[in-house]
């Protein structure tokens, strides 16, 4: 059996339900401790580290406990929740019993761990999340103006309606006969400009951010690929952090969740939609880069700009994607129509962009 004892922790914000399987035995030591660095030190201070392994769930607590346990020389995995085994027919979920699966899963190998980002990383990475949270306020606020302006007969005199500069001037200029409409609307209009200027002032961030090392070289590369422009390779290179621990191009696409399901028995062979249990920040915007591989194959404009300086390997490689993928789109939409076409070349996008990466630039698989 294995000689290493195994803890399972089920981390919450004021509590930690502990689960010790120690070598040759099946009993566990079950306990709850409190969620404080003092604690985690006194469950550790008997064990050997070099002799002792221990994981948890990665979840809203982040990664301080897995920094802590490290700090005191021990190995610990943050786990990929989606990827724990779960029993069909268990219908009793406890911390304790969390805590318990978790040491027995650990010591049987069959658990995922995921990477624990530097300090500097999560810290961009969260950057760039907030964006996006900001972001889809923005839409809501957006929204909630056009749901008032409609609830009152209020409608916009141009030839369309869509949000634009044109829309906000004429937002700005309405007037109701009520003084509580007016105040209302005056505070929705407030909410959704708080909103705009802060992603505005974010994504200039982000692009000074881009600008200097160590993303500088990178974001350059990624963005020789069509459809990617700044912020979006910021996103996939603060997600992904190293893209060498992905062994193929077909790994990193299952990372993305952009892989289709999959029901196979016997001689039946059933695929479904895709599995969405990969990085969904990712896999947003590989999708609304895929969009730009509709149109015919092309370098003019700001691709034109930023291939200029690429090595001739990378311009190639940038070309036979735009190909690609443009065919990929093409031949599924003709069948399937546009939105199953944009998944299908967003995965075929996430092939090409870890070969980009990791300097493996022959055609995606």
């Amino acid at each position: 059996m294995n000689e290493c004892t195994h803890i399972g922790l089920d981390v919450h914000k004021d509590t930690i339900a502990v689960a010790m399987l120690r070598p040759h035995t099946t009993d566990v030591d079950e306990r709850v401790i409190p969620n404080t660095p003092e604690a985690i030190r006194r469950l550790l201070t008997r064990h050997d580290p070099a002799a002792t392994h221990l994981c948890y769930e990665a979840g809203p607590t982040g990664y301080d406990t897995q920094r802590l346990v490290a700090a005191l020389g021990f190995g610990c995995d943050v786990i990929a929740p989606s990827l724990i085994p779960r029993r069909s027919g268990s219908r009793v979920k406890t911390d304790r019993i969390d805590a318990r699966n978790l040491a027995r899963l650990n010591r049987a190998g069959e658990l995922t761990g995921v990477r624990v980002p530097g300090a500097a990383e999560k810290a961009v990475r969260d950057l760039i999340r907030v964006r996006e949270e900001v972001k889809c306020d923005r839409r809501v606020a957006r929204q909630r103006i056009r749901s008032f302006l409609l609830r009152y007969g209020k409608r916009y005199p141009g030839p369309r309606d869509a949000w634009s500069h044109r829309f906000e001037v004429w937002a700005r200029a309405v007037t109701f006969d009520e003084p509580c409409a007016q105040e209302a609307f005056q505070n929705l209009l407030s909410a959704y400009f708080i909103r705009d200027t802060q992603l505005a002032e974010m994504g200039r961030r982000i692009e000074q951010i881009a600008a200097t090392e160590p993303f500088a070289a990178d974001v350059a590369r990624l963005s020789a690929l069509r459809g990617i422009g700044t912020l979006s390779a910021m996103t996939i290179l603060a997600e992904t952090c190293d893209f060498h621990r992905f062994g193929d191009a077909g790994s990193y696409m299952g990372f993305t969740g952009l892989t289709p399901s999959e029901h196979s028995s016997g001689a039946s062979r059933h695929q479904g939609s895709i599995t969405k249990t990969g990085n969904r920040h990712i896999r947003r915007v590989l999708v609304e880069s895929a969009w730009a591989y509709r149109h015919a194959p092309a370098v003019r404009g700001k691709l034109r700009e930023r291939l200029e300086g690429m090595p001739p390997e990378v311009a190639a490689y940038s070309w036979a994607a735009q190909v690609r993928l443009n065919r990929t789109f093409r031949t599924i939409s003709a069948r399937k129509g546009a939105h199953t076409a944009v998944v299908a070349t967003a995965r075929e996008l996430s092939g090409f962009v870890w070969g980009l990466m990791t300097g493996n630039l022959g055609p995606a698989r």
